[in-house]
């Protein structure tokens, strides 16, 4: 946690992820800050005794940070971590599209559907019910609201 305060709803509780390389509201989603920098590197085993690298690589083009939490798996493409909130996120926006919702409440939708990913509330649940789930606190929270036909 961190001792920043969120500038949406007031919350001083915000969650500050090295490995994700973003800050988020816990109380409202709202992303506060997003591709952060880390200068250090550092190893983590994971369970099956692989090891993986926490932080964010950063290209001489300057190009936008690519995560290093994949691991040492050359040549097995992506984890399904990644290809779960990559198609999480493509299903908000074409969701939150046709709903007509502003960017803003789309990102935020999206940190929620982070958060039930990192928590593992996705496990066992169909992916369209989730975003939905998360698309609806986004509108209860913004107070916007949204007829269904």
């Amino acid at each position: 946690m961190s001792s920043a305060v969120c500038q949406h709803c007031g919350c001083s509780e915000i969650d500050k992820d090295a490995t994700r390389g973003d800050a988020v509201c816990t109380n409202c989603g709202s992303v506060l800050e997003d591709q952060i920098i880390v200068s250090e590197v550092q190893f983590q085993e994971n369970s099956i005794g692989g090891t993986n690298v926490i932080g964010q690589y950063v290209s001489a083009e300057g190009g936008k940070p690519h995560s290093m939490g994949g691991g040492f798996h050359h040549g097995y493409g992506k984890e399904s971590r990644v290809i779960t909130l990559q198609n999480g996120k493509r299903k908000i926006q074409h969701l939150g599209g046709q709903l007509k919702l502003n960017q803003h409440c789309i990102d935020t939708a999206f940190n929620f559907f982070k958060m039930a990913v990192a928590r593992r509330l996705t496990r066992g649940r169909r992916t369209n019910h989730v975003i939905a789930a998360c698309l609806y606190l986004v509108c209860r929270t913004e107070g916007t609201a949204r007829i269904l036909k």
